[in-house]
């Protein structure tokens, strides 16, 4: 017989409400963990229960490998108002020896962030590195029958360890799952750590695929059903690209890789694609097994004219995205390493099919301000991260001078972002004119050299524009002209009311001078200055 035991009211009242406590703790330090959330049709990242803005630059690769190399870079990075640096982690610098971890190093460097009051991205420099296996353990690399190398055609080993290897996933995972571990535990209440890439540029070179010999023995069987059951479910979805080859076969829904995908290089790139979302799958779970940050995975472009092979192949690229979707449920997000002109062409291709916005990697050019200006006005990005940050940033260099224009509007942007409500622009000399419509206005945008000034080659300038009410905008960026038409019905001509240049502190306007005169042609335009960065209020009225 089983005794029962009645407790006393008072007992049963203190652990009701004992419970009710732990449980709100709890739940609210995970409502308190970084994670994205949606924003109308913006995703953003939430930091401390706030959604958060990365003004970012991505550490050079080695410079995260000394603590104290480190030193005396970090408050200079704080000075020049980033608010996030993109950091390396190395696997073999945390597991030199099989299974013996050392962490000295990431937690010198977390602390060291901390006190100058940055957050970090980790990234995880772990089977792949730009394709390559560079940053393994000496155990893995040495290992290669046990972590086989993925192989050319003619059957020669590559510095790329295969992604068709057990060995290598589960040796990863568990490296990627006891980093993570050792994040929460030293890291958890403090969130200094706000999101982690999986991987760097993963992707096959010089061939477009992997010819070791299981590789060989998956490419001849069916394509798993995994993903034919994703593109069958996502069919009117898919991003033109890959519906387009997926058509051509006839939409078969199942088969070989080449009887679905044809033959040639193109369906090899697919197969791969696949191969490696899965395995970044694995590792990602891992992680998130341990601690859930938001994770993503990089992806080297491709440069024009350029075939599988000739670049890093089979990487999370836009023609790819929906393998990577159905392949790697666990990666948040597709992100592009944005080294080549065409800014523009590229942050499209991966502003679409709900993917979300984040720039970890850019140059270290002249066009970075504007960019980052229309990357997060125009795309909802979250952040804007140029590459070896520490070589070039300087207190008085452009890019830190648009860093603080962003800083003061990033509350307003937030609040904005996914709303209809705002928009970037982005000018040059060979597109030196645009129009947009937000709100009640069309705003004409011409770029401007300056008075009298004509237009050189090769300029450029960049542009947030947000609508804070009906006839009222803050617009902020430089280089520009911008004039205003109606954009409903009623009267027919547009007057400006007021021009203010001003700043902001914790999100609130101060005005710093009114502009109605000579600065706003005596009412007839706003001009941003190519002299520096302004933030300007104006407010419109109509007339007939």
């Amino acid at each position: 017989m089983i005794k029962i035991s009645y407790l006393k009211p008072d007992i049963v009242m203190t652990g009701l409400v004992l419970i009710f406590v732990l449980g709100g703790i709890a739940a609210g330090q995970q409502n308190l963990m970084p994670h994205l959330q949606k924003q109308g049709d913006a995703t953003q990242l939430v930091v401390d229960g706030k959604p958060f803005l990365m003004l970012a630059g991505e550490l050079g690769n080695s410079a995260a490998s000394s603590v104290e190399n480190m030193k005396p870079i970090w408050p200079r990075l704080a000075e020049c108002n980033l608010n996030t640096v993109l950091m390396p982690v190395y696997w073999d610098l945390i597991e030199p020896q099989e299974g013996k971890f050392d962490f000295a190093l990431v937690d010198g460097l977390i602390r060291d962030a901390r006190r100058n009051d940055l957050r970090l991205v980790l990234l995880w420099f772990a089977s792949w590195k730009n394709s390559m296996a560079c940053y393994a353990p000496y155990w893995v690399k040495t290992n290669y029958e046990r972590f086989p190398r993925a192989q050319d055609a003619a059957g020669k080993g590559l510095e790329i360890l295969s992604p068709f290897s057990e060995s290598n996933c589960d040796a990863d995972s568990r490296a990627f799952a006891a980093l993570m571990r050792h994040i929460r535990k030293v890291d958890g209440d403090r969130r200094t750590v706000i999101m982690v890439q999986v991987e760097n540029e993963v992707g096959m070179i010089p061939d477009a695929r992997d010819h070791c010999s299981a590789a060989n023995e998956q490419f001849d069987k069916p394509v798993p059903k995994e993903l034919m059951d994703y593109l069958q479910e996502h069919k009117d979805a898919l991003v033109p690209e890959f519906n387009d080859v997926w058509k051509a076969g006839g939409f078969k829904t199942s088969g070989t890789w080449e009887e679905i995908f044809g033959s040639g290089i193109g369906t090899e790139e697919i197969f791969m694609a696949w191969f490696y979302a899965r395995y970044i799958d694995r590792v990602a779970a891992a992680g998130k097994a341990e601690y859930s940050l938001p994770m993503f995975v990089n992806a080297a472009l491709i440069r024009q004219g350029f075939k599988p092979g000739q670049y890093p192949s089979a990487g999370p690229l836009p023609h790819l995205m929906d393998v990577w979707r159905a392949g790697a449920p666990q990666i948040d997000f597709l992100a592009p390493d944005i080294y080549f002109p065409n800014f523009v062409e590229w942050i499209d291709k991966f502003d679409r099919a709900g993917n979300p916005v984040f720039i970890p990697e850019v140059g270290r050019g002249a066009e970075n301000p504007a960019n980052a200006f229309y990357a997060i006005g125009r795309h909802n990005a979250m952040g804007f991260s140029p590459f070896a940050i520490e070589g070039f940033i300087k207190p008085d260099s452009e890019l830190v001078r648009a860093y603080n224009v962003l800083s003061q509007l990033a509350p307003l942007i937030l609040e904005n972002q996914g709303k209809g409500a705002i928009t970037g622009v982005l000018v040059d000399s060979n597109n030196p004119t645009q129009q947009i419509r937000l709100g009640d206005y069309k705003l004409n945008v011409k770029l401007d050299a300056g008075w009298g000034k004509p237009v050189t080659p090769g300029m450029l300038a960049g542009s947030i524009i947000i609508s804070i009410g009906p006839d009222e905008y803050i617009i902020a960026g430089k280089s520009q002209v911008i004039t205003f038409e109606p954009n409903t019905a009623g009267d027919p001509i547009v007057g400006i009311a007021s021009i203010q240049r001003g700043h902001f502190v914790k999100g609130r306007w101060i005005t710093d001078l009114y502009l109605n005169g000579d600065e706003s042609h005596q009412g007839r335009h706003l001009r941003l200055s190519p002299d520096w960065y302004d933030i300007q209020r104006i407010k419109l009225y109509r007339y007939r």
